[in-house]
């Protein structure tokens, strides 16, 4: 394979998901995870954190976008996990517990990557996980 020349520029992710109630979602999110809203609205939303983009909620069936039509015959997210790390794993737990989230893993250290982390669900029935290092006391 040719060498490719080293590229200096950074990228960052800025996942978009289509949602069903883009308020509900963005109030779901925000509590989880302490995010803000920068945008806010019912068709589209921008969570940051300390001013940084999070995520990107967008609202089913609207015109300009043919790849965000059909939530009842879409799966949702099959194979993608929206994964989040954070510095303050214990106030994401303690949110979950209050949102009385399902868990898909309930908070514990992956023996793998040796983190802590939960997985669950959100409204829309996408993966989440909250993932933090494994230091610090936890949840």
């Amino acid at each position: 394979m040719p060498s490719k020349p080293r590229r200096t520029g950074h990228v960052r992710s800025q996942p978009l998901i289509a949602v069903r109630d883009v308020e509900a979602s963005s109030r779901w999110y925000q509590s989880v995870l302490g995010c803000e809203s920068g945008h806010g609205g019912p068709e589209y939303e921008m969570l940051l954190n300390n001013g940084e983009l999070v995520l990107q909620l967008h609202a089913w069936d609207l015109d300009e976008h043919a790849n965000l039509m059909g939530p009842d015959s879409a799966p949702r997210g099959h194979g993608v996990l929206l994964w989040f790390e954070t510095t303050d794993f214990d106030a994401c737990v303690e949110a979950a517990r209050a949102l009385k989230v399902e868990w898909v893993e309930a908070p514990h250290v992956n023996p793998n990557s040796r983190r802590w982390e939960f997985w669950t669900k959100d409204p829309d029935g996408y993966v989440v996980v909250v993932a933090a290092e494994s230091r610090a006391k936890r949840s």
